[in-house]
C-alpha cells in the first residue's frame, strides 16, 4: 500500500464524502472514486458503504484503516 492510498480512503472517512475529500485533496472526485475502488478490488471487499449518507466506513474498512 502506498500512502498516498492510504492518506486519501483516510480523508474520505473523515469527510464522509467523496466530492469533499477530493476538493480537500486538489484531486478530481473521479480519480478518488478510482483510486478507492482499485484498492477495494485488491482487497477483495468494499471499503465503504456508499449507500448511507453521508457514506459510511464498513467493518473491513474500519479495520483496514487500522
Amino acid at each position: 500500500m502506498e500512502y498516498r492510498q492510504l492518506k486519501y480512503i483516510l480523508k474520505t472517512a473523515e469527510e464522509k464524502s467523496f466530492s469533499l475529500a477530493a476538493k480537500k485533496l486538489y484531486i478530481s472526485q473521479p480519480s478518488l472514486s478510482q483510486l478507492i475502488a482499485k484498492t477495494e478490488e485488491k482487497i477483495g471487499a468494499p471499503l465503504f458503504d456508499r449507500s448511507a449518507t453521508p457514506i459510511q466506513l464498513t467493518y473491513i474498512g474500519e479495520m483496514y484503516v487500522e
